[in-house]
């Protein structure tokens, strides 16, 4: 009789995430592939290690948010909801306006739609660092080029 042995299943703990950078530049992308592309990163699934239960994924930069293209007649169809807390306060704006005014939210709703909803959603969210022009503060943590295969 052989021991019987149970296989066990590797599950990546928070500890041993290893947590990159990357950087994509949102000029000329299309907005629902690029947010797809984000999100999958943001949760991790582009590694060999993912988790579903367990944040292993990366932080990602984008830049160039204002240059982010919408397909069809999105500009002026599209709208962005957003609350101001007062009474009445549900506001719209068009893509359009919103490219002009905050362009970095068009990108941070279209990710916030792909990712789950949930503390670990939410804890993704916070590793996307979005950004109108072409620079961005996280120079020291040395972001790589995104990952084209995502």
């Amino acid at each position: 009789m052989h021991a019987h042995h149970t296989w066990t299943t590797h599950s990546t703990s928070p500890q041993e995430a290893q947590h990159d950078w990357y950087v994509v530049d949102a000029a000329g992308q299309t907005l629902g592939r690029l947010a797809t592309r984000i999100s999958q990163v943001l949760q991790g699934k582009h590694k060999p290690a993912y988790t579903p239960h367990t944040d292993t994924g990366d932080f990602v930069v984008v830049l160039n948010a204002d240059k982010i293209v919408l397909t069809g007649k999105k500009l002026d169809q599209k709208k962005y909801y957003h609350y101001s807390g007062y009474f009445g306060g549900l506001n719209s704006v068009t893509a359009r306006n919103q490219l002009q005014d905050h362009p970095e939210r068009i990108i941070e709703a279209a990710v916030q739609g792909m990712v789950p909803r949930n503390r670990l959603g939410r804890a993704m969210l916070t590793k996307l660092k979005v950004y109108a022009g072409s620079e961005h503060p996280h120079t020291a943590q040395q972001p790589k080029p995104f990952p084209e295969y995502v």
